[in-house]
């Protein structure tokens, strides 16, 4: 009887209990850790047959793992960098809708020597900021070369729309200066860097620096540029020239597979070569994304040719043309200048 029973359960007999009956298996305890496994198959007989085993990987093919990467770290000097990429995006997509037809209008409508009497206006306005960092930097011969190209633009060349001061005799050329490259002179770092709306690429530093920079000029000679009435054109007049300066560089940074790291790279190094110049360290093929003069496409010419502004980055040698073809609508092209350092001698 016992065996029959076993038979039909599919499971060993045991010991008979007490009373004939046959003592069954006692069941697992809940508590107990069971392993996760699939049940066996049993056949007719009681014959337990186990669940198939996963099948191997073929020769010579990997076995499947699943891969968990950290995310990359910033790089060095850019902590900020997905907020940047993100700001970076938005303001370039609005630039291409809005901004980027007003530039191409501005280098179409106005002849270029407008848009560089417009240029060399705001320049000049930028001269007094320029006295001042080269007075705080103990380079009184700058300050005082600063000086007499200001009073010479500001008489001779008409509020400072013509450039006079660096065609002979006088040979006084534009030199960018100003409080941040005075902090980067005394060894004070970039910190980090930034794309903001509306200011664009810069640092810790600069952004410091540049504002009180803009607060020099009302500061010291009051109105009008104190009104908002007159500020505020003029600065929309000066941010369209500079952007319109560089239409064609923006467009080549845009090509780029990335262009935000580009785009700072080049702002990063243009800025530390003009605070080399400062030491006399020359730092060459500098490809300037931003400054006061630009090159552009005359329509008239077949060659591309500097303007009547110095070069964007404080070189006091001439910057040498390049040809370029005939294009419809002609936009002004920065191109790789080479930065000369400042002579060393005491002042």
């Amino acid at each position: 009887m016992a065996a029959q029973v076993s038979a039909q359960s599919g499971l060993p007999a045991g010991p008979e209990a007490p009373g004939g009956g046959v003592e069954l298996p006692q069941a697992a305890n809940p508590a107990d850790p069971v392993p996760a496994q699939p049940p066996a198959t049993q056949l007719p007989d009681g014959t337990a047959v186990a669940p198939p085993s996963a099948p191997a990987p073929a020769p010579g093919q990997p076995e499947s793992e699943i891969v968990v990467t950290a995310p990359q770290p910033p790089p060095p000097g850019d902590p900020l960098e997905r907020i940047n990429v993100e700001s970076f995006k938005a303001v370039q997509a609005v630039d291409k809708a809005v901004l980027e037809p007003v530039a191409k209008a501005y280098n179409k409508g106005l002849p270029r020597p407008v848009r560089q009497g417009l240029r060399n206006f705001f320049t000049n306005l930028s001269e007094p900021v320029v006295f001042v960092a080269y007075l705080l930097q103990l380079k009184p011969g700058k300050a005082a070369e600063t000086a007499g190209r200001f009073a010479i633009n500001t008489t001779l060349g008409v509020a400072g729309l013509v450039d006079v001061a660096k065609k002979k005799p006088f040979n006084l050329p534009y030199r960018p200066n100003g409080l941040a490259n005075t902090l980067g002179y005394y060894g004070v770092g970039p910190g980090p860097f930034m794309y903001l709306p509306i200011v664009g690429p810069t640092t810790l530093r600069d952004i410091i620096g540049d504002s009180i920079d803009r607060l020099l000029l009302p500061a010291a000679v009051g109105k009008p540029f104190t009104n908002p009435e007159v500020v505020l054109p003029m600065t929309i007049v000066d941010q369209l020239g500079e952007r319109a300066a560089f239409d064609e560089r923006i467009n080549k940074i845009r090509e780029e597979d990335r262009p935000y790291a580009a785009y700072r790279e080049l702002y990063l190094k243009q800025r530390q070569a003009e605070i080399d110049a400062l030491h006399g360290r020359i730092t060459p093929d500098v490809v300037p994304v931003y400054g006061p003069s630009m090159k552009t496409f005359d329509k008239n010419d077949q060659t591309k040719s500097p303007e009547d502004g110095a070069a964007p980055t404080g070189s006091d040698a001439p910057v040498e043309s390049q040809p370029a073809p005939v294009q419809p609508e002609p936009a002004p092209t920065p191109e790789p200048v080479q930065i000369q350092p400042e002579p060393v001698p005491a002042n």
